[in-house]
């Protein structure tokens, strides 16, 4: 089932990321922080549709979607052709990434627009969780870390949530954080944490997500306690 929502407005938010505000009339969307809608579009004739996650909290008639175009992307160009007026099919919001204990630690690790389902979640859990939150979050310079002001505000106005950004190119620009990649600095963001009693949330290019995991077990964590989209695997491979 779809439903046709109004874009509101649309917000660049970095070179290649636009933020859509999306309404519905006389619908409210329900679902947990981190899982997406399915836009539909028709491209060459065909039907088709593709994942976005909601930025925003649930209950209200609206989504708000920070896409990143790709110049191949038939998705994410239709979404950034669309203009204030244009109405558009979704789906109803569904999807793997959710939080799933607020009693026990929880790091989020997101790479690029990987944020984008991890965001709506560490404000979740910056509100109701019990226990410390952290988020490393990577990306190649300063210019593209999206939501990074709304991030700072709440890690400044929460005493239980660190967030650490990772920058794989800040050779040209004056940066005195982490650089590389975020897979190089698990050992600093398990530091203190009882591993087999925490949760991981992992986002971003699959290649990243599996290389993660991986690592993530080889330090005790629980391989049941790591969530993902559930796809990556299989793309890392092909």
């Amino acid at each position: 089932m779809t439903l046709t929502v109004t874009v509101a407005d649309v917000h660049r938010m970095t070179p290649d990321v636009k933020q859509f505000r999306l309404v519905a009339d006389e619908h409210t969307f329900e679902y947990d922080p981190g899982q997406h809608t399915m836009v539909h579009f028709e491209s060459d004739g065909e039907e088709e549709a593709r994942p976005y996650t909601a930025a925003n909290l649930p209950g209200t008639n609206q989504l708000i979607l920070a896409i990143k175009r790709y110049d191949d992307g038939t998705g994410s160009v239709f979404m950034h052709e669309r203009t204030p007026g244009d109405e558009i099919e979704v789906e109803e919001v569904d999807g793997n990434l959710h939080v799933r204990d607020f009693d026990r630690d929880a790091v989020f690790l997101a790479t690029g627009t990987g944020i984008t389902p991890l965001y709506p979640m560490v404000k979740q859990y910056a509100r109701e969780g019990e226990g410390d939150a952290r988020l490393v979050f990577g990306e190649r310079d300063q210019e593209h870390l999206i939501f990074r002001e709304s991030l700072d505000q709440l890690r400044a106005e929460e005493a239980t949530l660190d967030v650490d950004y990772v920058l794989s190119d800040a050779e040209s620009e004056a940066w005195n954080g982490r650089t590389g990649h975020v897979q190089d600095h698990l050992p600093d963001a398990l530091d203190g944490l009882d591993v087999e009693e925490t949760d991981f949330y992992v986002c971003g290019v699959p290649e990243m997500v599996v290389e993660t995991e991986d690592l993530l077990v080889e330090a005790g964590a629980d391989e049941d306690r790591i969530f993902t989209e559930g796809w990556e695997s299989d793309a890392a491979e092909e």
